[in-house]
């Protein structure tokens, strides 16, 4: 029995797309906050925290309210502040309102972004969609890369990016659906409490920290090819580009691998990878150690991250878990570029890396624990178990599984009947006669001796 095909959720990617893009660009922005304002190194890195931080904000207060405002409705207002905050600042030329225009498009970026992983852990592959969402930002910014360095120097390029890139997801809001009304069922099937608690807590509190490495580094990258490395804008963002295509290339093949490694293999051994690949290129001198790290860190980066999405979707099929993660992810995101500034100021580059690589290998034991007592290897569709594994059952119920190529939850068993093995296979009753007699040896389907 095949399973029915799903549908690309293409407007969950583009919002996806939209609500990511501002940390991806995180490099450039900082960078060229720091060119072109007034402002050091060190605050140019704390604007792009408060950036991600108003972001964060945004998950933590709308976690729990997407379905009671409406995934449209809510996704419309973070595009228009996204379009207003970005702009602005991007027009700006004052610090104060470029702080301003960066923490008010912060807060739209979250904003898509939270209706983005709610609606995404509600659809029968949340791996696929996450993923599809990935290949989209990951495109996207290695275009951006491409293009800026040729735009003229200033601090408003990257950031118009963000602000044209939430005008053009803005028509495909009308096929997110609307304001739902929660119906009491429903409140009972589902309840208030989260499921998982003490999984999701795990994660929620490792997130931060995985985040906080990824963007402290990728805060700083640039600086680290241009005074480090000795590569000029135009080569920095040639080497992101092809390291972001790398990316790409990554979430392809977690995406044709999907489940079958399970989650506990790629998160923890993905993570111990991109421990040394921080490493590596952080203590960079040239352009060939530099791209090398770069490249292979942003190749991991996204599989493994895909990973760690679908594992908070598989937590809450309501996808509360999801955006809880995201959001505690995105407080370590928003501390990323000015822990990477300080660290480097004060200690240097190649001692930054030692200290990040370190932490990434540390916060990668309770993730792998975590992946490793949800599911760490589900059963393929159809098998009843498996090494002692789950049943097939509760594999159906679970999040992203095909419906019908195993039985539900709860379904009614089907009634046995017994079979001679010699001589000629005998009907079930009622089969030709509803009222004649019963066979010896064979019972009816529903009968009782």
């Amino acid at each position: 029995m095949f399973a029915p095909r799903t549908t690309t959720p293409w407007p969950l990617v583009a919002l996806f797309t939209a609500g990511y893009l501002a940390p991806y660009l995180l490099p450039t922005v900082v960078g060229r906050l720091d060119a072109g304002l007034p402002l050091s190194a060190t605050q140019a890195g704390a604007v792009g925290s408060a950036l991600l931080l108003s972001s964060a904000s945004a998950g933590f207060a709308l976690a729990s309210r997407v379905e009671r405002i409406g995934a449209r409705t809510l996704a419309r207002v973070g595009l228009v502040l996204a379009v207003l905050g970005y702009g602005g600042a991007a027009l700006a030329g004052s610090v104060p309102a470029v702080v301003a225009g960066a923490v008010l498009g912060g807060f739209g970026s979250g904003t898509a972004t939270t209706v983005a992983a709610t609606r995404i852990a509600a659809q029968p592959d949340p791996h696929r969609a996450s993923t599809l969402g990935l290949l989209g930002v990951s495109a996207l910014a290695g275009a951006v890369y491409l293009t800026v360095p040729h735009l003229g120097a200033g601090h408003g390029q990257p950031l118009a990016a963000i602000a044209l890139t939430a005008v053009a997801v803005w028509p495909l809001t009308g096929r997110l659906p609307g304001r739902t009304a929660v119906t009491s069922s429903r409140r009972d099937t589902t309840g208030s409490r989260l499921p998982h608690l003490r999984s999701g807590l795990v994660l929620a509190a490792a997130m931060p920290c995985w985040s906080l490495v990824q963007n402290s580094l990728w805060g700083v990258s640039g600086r680290i090819g241009l005074t480090q490395a000795h590569l000029t804008e135009a080569a920095v963002g040639a080497v992101f580009a092809v390291a972001l295509g790398a990316g790409l290339l990554g979430v392809l093949g977690a995406g044709a691998l999907g489940p079958r490694l399970g989650r506990a293999m790629p998160i923890g051994g993905g993570t111990v990878l991109i421990a040394g690949c921080v490493v590596v290129s952080a203590s960079a001198t040239g352009p060939g150690s530099f791209a090398a790290g770069e490249i292979a860190w942003n190749a991991l980066y996204p599989i493994v991250l895909s990973y760690l999405i679908g594992l908070a979707a598989a937590l809450d099929p309501r996808g509360r878990w999801a955006v809880l993660v995201g959001s505690t992810s995105s407080l370590g995101t928003a501390a990323g570029p000015l822990t990477g500034s300080v660290l480097s100021a004060q200690a240097g580059f190649p001692v930054m890396g030692l200290v990040l690589g370190a932490g990434l290998l540390v916060v990668a034991v309770p993730m792998t624990a975590v992946a490793l007592h949800v599911g760490g290897r589900p059963l393929l569709p159809g098998a009843v178990r498996r090494r002692g594994g789950t049943p097939a059952a509760v594999v159906a119920a679970a999040p992203g599984t095909p419906s019908g190529a195993v039985p539900r939850v709860g379904a009614p068993e089907q009634p046995v009947v017994e079979i001679p093995v010699d001589g000629p296979a005998v009907p079930s009753q009622g089969a030709y006669d509803t009222a004649g007699p019963r066979r010896a040896g064979v019972a009816a389907p529903g009968a009782v001796d």
